[in-house]
C-alpha cells in the first residue's frame, strides 16, 4: 500500500521506511514538507501493512516494486531516501534506476553483509546482534523470535510510544532524547502497530535480506547520493556509515558527533531540501 505526505505538487521524494516500518512513517509535521515543495511518498514493503509478503526477496527488488509505483502515480523522476533498513533499499535504487532517481540519501545505513574483511558487530547492541544471529539460524528461528518481539512491542508501543524498544536497549542518549519527543509519539504507534498487521513477514523478510548479498554493489552508483549517520548509534555503528562514504562513489558525508540512530527531527527541513535540489 501507498500514501502520500506533504505538498502532492511538489518534488517526488520516495522515503523507505526503517525494519521495522510502514507506509505510515514519516515526519510528524507534514508542513515541513510543503516548506520545501516535496511530495513525499511512503510504501509498504512486502510483507509488512498492506502488502503481500514476497518470500526471498533481495534488497535489490525494491527497485522494480518502487518503479511500479511511481507509474502508477504518474511519477517520472523522483528522489529516494531510506533510514535504517531502508537506507540499502535507497541504494539499490540510486544504483540501479539513474535515469529515474534525481538524488538518494541513506541515513543510519548497514554496510553489505559479506564485506570481506569488516566486523559487522563491532559496537553493536548485543540485543540487536540477537536478532541478526536469529537471521543467519534462518526464516523459523527468525519467524519465532519475531513472534514474541513483536507481540511485546506492539503492548509497548500501545502504552507508551517512547518505549518501543523496550529499556534493555543501550541507546544513546541522543535516541533517548528523540524518542521522548512526544509530537512523534502518535505517528510511532501508528506505523508500528500498522507494521504487524498481518503478521511479522516484513521484518523477517528485511533481516534475511540484509544478510544475504543484495543483488548490486553500491559502486554502481552514480545519481548524487549523501551517507549520513551519527557517532553514537548503537544498532548501526559508526564503521557501516565509514566503510558506505568510502565506496560509495562521489558520496556528500554527514556525520553528527552526537547522534544516534534515530533521525533528528528538527533537521528534516535540510535534508528534504537537499533531496528535492536539483541534480
Amino acid at each position: 500500500m501507498v500514501a502520500q505526505w506533504g505538498d502532492l505538487d511538489g518534488s517526488p521524494v520516495f522515503s523507505l521506511h526503517g525494519t521495522p516500518g510502514s507506509r505510515l512513517g514519516r515526519h510528524y509535521d507534514e508542513s515541513r514538507y510543503v516548506e520545501v515543495g516535496a511530495r513525499v511518498i511512503t510504501y509498504d514493503r512486502p510483507g509488512y501493512g498492506g502488502s503481500d509478503r514476497h518470500r526471498g526477496r533481495r534488497v535489490v527488488d525494491c527497485v522494480s516494486d518502487v518503479a511500479r509505483v511511481a507509474d502508477a502515480l504518474g511519477v517520472g523522476r523522483f528522489a529516494v531516501t531510506g533510514g535504517s533498513g531502508g537506507g540499502p533499499h535507497s541504494l539499490a535504487l540510486a544504483a540501479r534506476l539513474p535515469d529515474r532517481v534525481t538524488r538518494a540519501t541513506c541515513d543510519v545505513g548497514v554496510a553489505p553483509f559479506d564485506t570481506p574483511d569488516f566486523d559487522w558487530f563491532e559496537g553493536m547492541d548485543p540485543l540487536n546482534v540477537r536478532e541478526f544471529d536469529w537471521a543467519l539460524a534462518g526464516e523459523e528461528v527468525l519467524e519465532r523470535g519475531y513472534e514474541r518481539e513483536a507481540a511485546e512491542m506492539l503492548a509497548r508501543v500501545a502504552e507508551d510510544p517512547s518505549k518501543v524498544l523496550g529499556e534493555d536497549w543501550q541507546l544513546s542518549e541522543a535516541d533517548r532524547a528523540q524518542l521522548a519527543v512526544s509530537e512523534r509519539h502518535e505517528v510511532l504507534r501508528e506505523m508500528i502497530t500498522e507494521s504487524f498487521r498481518t503478521g511479522v513477514w516484513g521484518i523477517v523478510d528485511d533481516m534475511l535480506s540484509i544478510t544475504k548479498p543484495w543483488g548490486f554493489d553500491v559502486a554502481e552508483i552514480r545519481v548524487p547520493t549523501r551517507i549520513m549517520y551519527g557517532l553514537t548509534d548503537v544498532l548501526v555503528p559508526r564503521q557501516h556509515g565509514d566503510w558506505l562514504a568510502g565506496h560509495v562513489p562521489g558520496a556528500e558525508v554527514v556525520i553528527e558527533d552526537e547522534a544516534g540512530h534515530i533521525s533528528d527531527s528538527a533537521r528534516v527541513t535540510e535534508h528534504y531540501g537537499w533531496l528535492v535540489r536539483p541534480a
